[in-house]
Parts: C-alpha cells; sequence; structure tokens
C-alpha cells in the first residue's frame, strides 16, 4: 500500500514539473512576443511629420520636427540645379508642397503626388508667360525598367520628379502620411 502511494507521489512530482516547465515556457513565450509586439507598433506609430530634399546633396531626409529618422539617395529631373520655371524643363521644383496623395498604379512604382505649383510657382511661370507643368511626384523606378535598372542609379533621369528605389519607395509609402509636408532645397 505504502508502495502505491510512494509510486503515485512520485508520479505527481514528475507531473507537477512538467506541468509548471510548460506554463513558465508559455508565459516567457507570452512576455517576449509582448515586447516584440509593443516594439512593432511604436515603430510603426512613429511616423514623419516632415520630407526634406536636398537636391544638393541628392538626399531625401524623413523628420519629426528637426530630428532626421532616416536619409535616402535621390535621383532628380536630368536638368537638377535651378527650381523649376517652366512646364517641360526637366526641373525639380524647390520650395514647400504637400505630399497630397498616392498613386499606386503610376507607370512607376509607386508614386506620391507633390503639390506642385504652388501659387507662387504659377505666378512666376505666367510672368514669364510659360505654363508651370505640373504631375511632379515622389516615385520608384519605372514598371518597365526590369534589368536596365544600372542605366538609372545614381544618375539624374527623371522629368522633374523625385526618384528612389523601389525598396525605398516600399519604406516611405508605409510611414509617410498624405499631407505630409515637403521642403525641397537647392
Amino acid at each position: 500500500m505504502y508502495g502505491k502511494m510512494i509510486e503515485n507521489s512520485e508520479h505527481l512530482t514528475v507531473l507537477f514539473r512538467y506541468r509548471f516547465r510548460t506554463a513558465w515556457l508559455i508565459m516567457v513565450g507570452l512576455l517576449l512576443s509582448s515586447v516584440v509586439y509593443t516594439t512593432a507598433a511604436a515603430e510603426v506609430s512613429v511616423r514623419p511629420n516632415l520630407v526634406v530634399v536636398k537636391k544638393s546633396e541628392r538626399k531625401l531626409y524623413l523628420m519629426i520636427d528637426d530630428k532626421i529618422l532616416k536619409s535616402y539617395d535621390i535621383s532628380l529631373g536630368r536638368v537638377p540645379l535651378g527650381r523649376k520655371v517652366r512646364e517641360g524643363d526637366l526641373r525639380t521644383p524647390e520650395g514647400s508642397y504637400t505630399l497630397d496623395w498616392k498613386h499606386p498604379n503610376s507607370k512607376f512604382y509607386r508614386a506620391f503626388h507633390i503639390s506642385y505649383p504652388n501659387e507662387q510657382d504659377s505666378a512666376q511661370a505666367r510672368k514669364r508667360g510659360f505654363a508651370p507643368g505640373g504631375d511632379i511626384m515622389l516615385h520608384g523606378l519605372p514598371n518597365i525598367i526590369g534589368p536596365l535598372v544600372y542605366r538609372v542609379k545614381g544618375r539624374d533621369w527623371t522629368q522633374g520628379c523625385i526618384a528612389v528605389s523601389n525598396e525605398v519607395m516600399d519604406e516611405i509609402w508605409e510611414t509617410v502620411a498624405v499631407n505630409t509636408r515637403i521642403d525641397i532645397l537647392p
């Protein structure tokens, strides 16, 4: 009789250890997953409130106020120096604008519309007798480029837009909200 009690007691001890270990592993797993989830949620909630382009540096900066979150290499219009004066001049505008809508089905890999021309741009173009142009975007690479990507990387090739790699465009697409200000500097 005592032999069966001891045998049952040992069995209960092993069972208790197994259940305790299992419960402990589940708690650790839940704790770790909540830390990972909280970190991921915090990263997603950090959205830039400003995009700054420095044409002379060929850089785009995602910012919160005056703190740089990320920086990326860019390509500009084929005539990168100076501000855009008129339609067809192949220049990238300079000034303060808004990324006012997303274009998921453009002829480029994702595109964010830049609110060019503003009132000042339109007035300057009219004063010179020109149309200011428009359809200026922040976009990825052309959808048809395929293996020729090496021909545009590190070069100014757009018709006045700001271009980034498709991977960078994915990051911008996910983190920058519509109606974010973009300052394009010389």
